[in-house]
């Protein structure tokens, strides 16, 4: 049987934790042990009560999070922050966080698989911080009508913002909030960008920049890289593994 020490480390290595630099209250990596065995996987976006008690219910004692639960550390440990504790440590669940590493992996990343579902390759590296590619730029021939039947199909709630060509030639990614990836579409020689959510402002700097912007959802656009890390875990150490989905909107 393997031990939680072995996905641990296998994770660490594969999604190349050590190299990013991510906010403090990321907390890459182990946030919660177990007793050291693991008999099944989960992947879950968030860290939360309901995550956990979901994860606890279905069985899992190794839950991978792309939002780890130290954003706000530290602070006392009563309320929901107490019960999301107790809940794993009554629970026997291990809590492994992966935020940006699991954004920018060229395999297993956020960015990289949301340009797979549209059919295209990354080409190119985008929103470099400290040296290490978050997000992903790929070649395109699709029309910006294609771009948003295909992501209408995949995505339950798509706002699509057209001012750019009608035919891309590049298209961005970046998962969860984009906000910051806008002004690094005109440098890059990019008008369309495919993410999660924006802010109101971003609106008028579609207008005025003759942008493509593809709002598919925080969540929905972030349940990608959780769930293949879990998968390839799965196989490797021939466990059983589960996706514990939320009901988040955002």
């Amino acid at each position: 049987m393997p031990t939680l020490s072995d996905l641990v480390a296998y994770c660490d290595q594969r999604t190349r934790r050590a190299a990013f630099k991510d906010a403090p209250g990321a907390c890459n990596g182990l946030q919660l042990a177990n007793d050291g065995r693991v008999t099944k996987i989960g992947a879950a976006v968030d860290a939360g009560v309901v995550p956990f008690q979901l994860a606890v219910a279905a069985g899992v004692d190794f839950l991978i999070v792309h939002h780890g639960m130290y954003w706000d550390m530290p602070r006392p440990l009563t309320g929901a922050a107490y019960e999301r504790v107790t809940t794993l440590v009554r629970g026997n669940c291990a809590l492994y966080s992966n935020h940006l590493p699991l954004d920018g992996h060229p395999q297993l990343g956020n960015n990289a698989l949301l340009a797979k579902q549209l059919g295209l390759k990354p080409s190119r590296p985008f929103l470099v911080r400290d040296g290490e590619p978050i997000g992903c730029i790929a070649r395109s021939r699709l029309t910006r009508t294609a771009i948003r039947a295909k992501l209408e199909q995949l995505y339950p709630r798509v706002i699509a913002i057209e001012y750019g060509s009608a035919t891309p030639t590049a298209v961005a990614f970046c998962s969860g909030s984009g906000y910051s990836a806008v002004p690094e579409l005109g440098p890059a020689g990019v008008d369309t960008l495919v993410t999660g959510e924006l802010r109101e402002d971003c609106f008028n700097r579609a207008q005025e920049e003759k942008l493509n912007l593809y709002l598919c959802g925080h969540y929905a656009t972030e349940v990608h890289g959780v769930k293949a890390l879990a998968a390839e875990l799965a196989k490797k150490f021939r466990l059983p593994w589960a996706f514990i989905a939320t009901e988040n909107p955002f």
